[in-house]
This record gives C-alpha cells, structure tokens and sequence, in this order.
C-alpha cells in the first residue's frame, strides 16, 4: 500500500541526494530566487488593492502624503 507524500517527489529527491554524496559530489540546497519588497495600496482610479511599485522605486511616503494611494502595505515578492 502507497505511503503518499513519502514515497513521491521527496523519496525521490532524497535517493538523488544519497546517490550524489555516494559519487562524492557536493550536496547544495535548492537555491530561491532573490525577493523584492513590493508595494500595493489603493488609488482612486483602482481603488482596490494593486501593485504600485517596488518598495525601493516608489517613494511610499510621497504617495501617501500626497492622497494618491492609500492602505499602503509592502509585501515581499519573488524579483
């Protein structure tokens, strides 16, 4: 009888790993991709939430202070 989850994609990587380490290679961790700071807020011509920018290209504060956007929140987010 199948053990579900074990005996799939993680069995199955854990067998590839035990084989590398056997022919002496290096082991590395998946590696993610960077994540970036977005930011999302409401505007008056999308007034639900959206993405406005990246944190480090939109001046947030400006934003705000100027009625532009608003319920401002910054989310990370794969780059």
């Amino acid at each position: 009888m199948p053990r579900g989850y074990e005996e799939g994609p993680v069995a199955e990587a854990a067998e590839a790993r035990r084989d590398a380490l056997e022919r002496g290679e290096p082991i590395e961790s998946e590696r993610r991709g960077t994540d970036r700071r977005a930011v999302y807020g409401a505007t008056t011509d999308h007034p639900e939430m959206h993405f406005l920018g990246w944190a480090d290209e939109v001046d947030q504060e400006e934003l705000f202070a100027s009625g532009r956007a608003w319920g401002l929140s910054v989310r990370r987010k794969p780059a």
